[in-house]
């Protein structure tokens, strides 16, 4: 017999995690990226970055070349449309030389969701992302996802990422901290379901 499943966060009522949505009126726009597996990955941080940000679009797919809704939002916001991706020739670092310029030129941001080597797929086969600016974050951030591991730089979740990149943008260090909160209290929700080791 299915699990009864909860309508908005897509979860089992067991793992429900509504209660820690909060309300966070984003000031710059953000499209993420999904790859198709990592709408059933329990462990997936955009449940809950995606109920609390107010302007926020969920596009799922592997190649975007030819999303009819991407390409909308890209024509929308024209040369004012970031991505935020590692590309190590052309990604612009988040910084105090750079911030001042860029909150002024960054009208809305880009986002993949998906582990590292499926996001890096999903980037070589979208040609509509190669031609877009890009952002990159500082090395050094504080890294609150103990459910899911990785051996990259910077291997935050998209929450994170999401969250860090926009208190630099919209120069509001304290207005996402709420929502760091409500991660880490979702990590050790979801650390609570797991088998205790027997000493």
């Amino acid at each position: 017999m299915p699990r009864p499943i909860c309508l908005q966060c897509q979860r089992p009522k067991t793992t429900c995690i509504c209660d820690l949505f909060i309300p966070i009126n984003n000031q710059i726009p953000i499209i993420i990226l999904q790859h198709p597996t990592e709408a059933k990955q329990s462990k997936g941080s955009l449940p809950l970055l995606a109920n609390s940000l107010n302007f926020c679009t969920i596009i799922q797919g592997e190649n975007f070349s030819n999303n009819k809704e991407l390409q909308q939002k890209i024509s929308q916001y024209k040369n004012n449309v970031y991505l935020l991706y590692p590309e190590k020739q052309t990604s612009i670092t988040l910084g105090e030389k750079t911030l001042l310029r860029l909150s002024k030129q960054v009208h809305c941001l880009i986002l993949l969701d998906a582990t590292w080597k499926k996001a890096y797929r999903m980037y070589q086969l979208s040609n509509n992302l190669h031609a877009l600016p890009k952002l990159q974050l500082p090395l050094g951030l504080t890294n609150h996802y103990e459910i899911r591991t990785t051996r990259v730089d910077n291997g935050l979740s998209t929450l994170e990422a999401c969250c860090y990149a926009l208190s630099m943008l919209e120069h509001k260090p304290h207005k996402y901290q709420p929502l760091f909160e409500r991660f880490i209290t979702f990590n050790q929700r979801l650390l609570s379901f797991r088998p205790k080791i027997q000493k």
